[in-house]
């Protein structure tokens, strides 16, 4: 174990130590007095609009991001396990965008979306519909790096979801359909209950990935228009990068972990409290 343990060390706990530690100094990089401050790093991000508007901002997109991805993977993960020819290749097929690199497709998804003379809005306007401003109006900035971020992962849960189907029991389908039960509650009877812990371990893998995402917000949008797509993630990157608040960012970092494991802890509680039983 003691190679892992210093890898883990080195990658892991060191940085997070070191962020706990500069959470609670004034340190700006490059330059300046490093003073012990305390909580003041806490308190004043607490009591910034610009951080509740931002956590707002990334609850809003993770929580719609991964809703859609969770109904969309399991609906294609459903169609795939009723097929019996071609799944090999449809699900390669599915899985080629979390094959590409975010960044990669992200500047992709900009030509796709980017105003007037992007491949969408071009097609579009020769069709004679006047398109909505996808990157440059908050609501439909929000939309797109939703949708953004379901085309670049909601193959991960395509695939974790039709492998825990084909982990089935087929005889308990079998006995549902003897006892007259329809398409919809063999789902919602049999299929759902048993997918609950699978489920919930999907959902809590994406929610805890997804809400740190930095990559697709940065390409696209860049916070923009204003602060309307800038999340908790890019927040930390402008105090740290951009405005050299390292002690400022660190907190904001730790204050970013505590709602993560919060959350995940939450599923954790919930999936260990309800085991295996119906929605």
């Amino acid at each position: 174990m003691i190679p892992s343990l210093v890898v883990m060390s080195v990658v892991l706990l060191y940085p997070l130590g070191s962020a706990i530690y500069f959470s609670f100094l004034r340190y700006y990089l490059g330059g300046g007095e490093t003073q012990f401050i305390g909580l003041t790093n806490y308190t004043e991000l607490l009591g910034d609009p610009r951080f509740w508007g931002d956590l707002l901002n990334t609850v809003i997109i993770v929580g719609c991001s991964v809703a859609l991805q969770l109904v969309m993977g399991l609906a294609l993960a459903l169609a795939l396990y009723t097929l019996t020819r071609g799944v090999r290749l449809i699900s390669l097929l599915n899985f080629l965008p979390n094959v590409v690199t975010p960044v990669v497709g992200a500047i992709f998804l900009k030509w796709l979306f980017i105003g007037r003379f992007g491949l969408l809005d071009s097609t579009l306007i020769s069709m004679d519909f006047f398109p909505p401003d996808w990157l440059g109006d908050p609501f439909w900035a929000k939309f797109t790096l939703i949708m953004a971020d379901t085309w670049k992962f909601m193959p991960f849960l395509m695939l974790v979801l039709y492998a825990g189907l084909q982990s089935f029991d087929t005889q308990l389908l079998e006995a549902a359909q003897i006892d007259g039960a329809n398409g919809w509650q063999r789902l919602r009877y049999v299929i759902l209950p048993m997918m609950k812990p699978l489920i919930l371990f999907v959902v809590a893998i994406r929610a805890m990935d997804a809400f740190r995402f930095f990559d697709l917000v940065y390409v696209l949008t860049n916070g923009g228009p204003g602060t309307a797509t800038e999340t908790i993630t890019l927040y930390t990157y402008q105090l740290g990068f951009h405005q050299l608040e390292v002690g400022k960012a660190s907190a904001l970092g730790v204050i970013t972990l505590l709602i993560v494991a919060s959350i995940i802890g939450a599923l954790i509680w919930s999936m260990s409290r309800r085991g295996r039983e119906a929605f």
